[in-house]
């Protein structure tokens, strides 16, 4: 899908975090996936399209790695410091777009360790989420068995899994509504765990695409080495 006429079509990856949970001394999305790092990968997803104006990076403070990466070099890559939350680095990316990018723009915005989204899924997410009144995210339905838990590590309840879904990025929404969706609820102290949740907040309804499973988040360390066999399988 090409967008037409005087839209345009931007990204934002936050990558400012440091990846605590990973329990590496490198941050996850440094660390080593193949030929590239983590980083590396998911950005060339979205670097493949050529209908994407510019790529907004959003970086730790601190960040000495990302400008020794060859794709920190591609034209269409915009380095800018990020903030202390996910939510605070996708504002600051796109506060970096004003004055060029219009309010009724697209912004894909993508997390910096999912490096196996699959073009088809971009491909879809833009022609399904375009069309709505609001924009989409991947996601992938809840196919295990979701229990509740109390602080003892109990199990309390069994959540019904019925329209139940992980949300996945890509997400995909207007230039406009995403800025002024994130600046009211970091007014109004609200929690954006996604861009979604921010229009949520905002009363709106984001559309759910349906995406491949294989579409993983790099959190722990045993997903580098299934996150590897997924790309060996992109390139069979």
């Amino acid at each position: 899908m090409t967008l037409v006429n005087s839209v345009r079509l931007w990204a934002v990856i936050p990558a400012a975090g440091t990846g605590s949970r990973f329990g590496a001394a490198t941050a996850k999305q440094y660390l080593s996936l193949g030929d590239k790092s983590v980083i590396e990968h998911s950005m060339s997803k979205l670097l493949g399209r050529e209908d994407i104006a510019a790529l907004v990076v959003a970086l730790h403070p601190e960040d000495s790695h990302f400008s020794s990466l060859p794709i920190a070099n591609d034209p269409r890559v915009r380095p800018v410091v990020g903030g202390a939350e996910r939510s605070d680095s996708v504002e600051l990316a796109l506060n970096a777009l004003a004055g060029e990018a219009a309010d009724t723009d697209w912004v894909l915005v993508h997390d910096a360790a999912r490096p196996c989204v699959s073009q088809q899924d971009i491909h879809t997410l833009l022609e399904r989420g375009c069309a709505h009144a609001v924009g989409a995210i991947l996601a992938s339905p809840v196919v295990d068995t979701v229990k509740r838990s109390n602080a003892e590590g109990e199990i309390v309840e069994t959540v019904d899994r019925n329209n139940m879904w992980r949300a996945l990025t890509p997400q995909l929404f207007r230039y406009g509504q995403l800025r002024d969706a994130l600046a009211y609820c970091r007014e109004k102290h609200l929690s954006v765990t996604d861009e979604a949740s921010a229009l949520e907040r905002c009363g709106q309804r984001p559309l759910l695409v349906a995406a491949s499973h294989r579409n993983i988040k790099i959190t722990y360390p045993d997903d580098l080495a299934i996150a590897a066999v997924f790309l060996e399988g992109e390139q069979q």
